[in-house]
């Protein structure tokens, strides 16, 4: 059975397709920012596995460096809320940002990225991290 959501508005619709690649909390100042939280709960899956209704604005994100785009972060223009951040590396991988779900009730996280940007009193328990720099 596939996992739908949507964006705030409903303009934007989504479903996902299959098993996840992972449930993952990203603590990297970026994910901070466009979530406006301390961090970002993100359904990991293929490409193949969404099929998105309707168009989304796109923001290219060149990451900490600004040189190369590092993920292309993708929303409803007309609500603001965040869908997908598609990852440059690697390729194929897109992040489905999981308080867009129209059940949430699911969601477990079983890894954690970008630990160095994580805020002092978050505490995920025993979640496996993945630190990068």
């Amino acid at each position: 059975m596939p996992q739908t959501g949507r964006c705030l508005c409903g303009n934007i619709s989504y479903s996902i397709e299959g098993d996840l690649l992972a449930t993952a909390v990203c603590h990297c100042e970026h994910c901070q920012r466009q979530s406006g939280g301390a961090f970002s709960t993100n359904l990991v899956v293929h490409e193949s596995q969404l099929t998105v209704d309707g168009e989304l604005t796109i923001y290219e994100d060149r990451g900490r460096t600004g040189d190369a785009v590092y993920v292309l972060r993708k929303f409803c223009g007309n609500c603001g809320s965040p869908i997908v951040s598609e990852l440059m590396e690697p390729a194929g991988v897109l992040a489905v940002k999981a308080g867009t779900l129209d059940d949430t009730s699911g969601v477990e996280p079983n890894i954690q990225a970008w630990c160095v940007d994580k805020q002092p009193w978050v505490d995920l328990g025993d979640i496996q991290a993945m630190d990068r720099e």
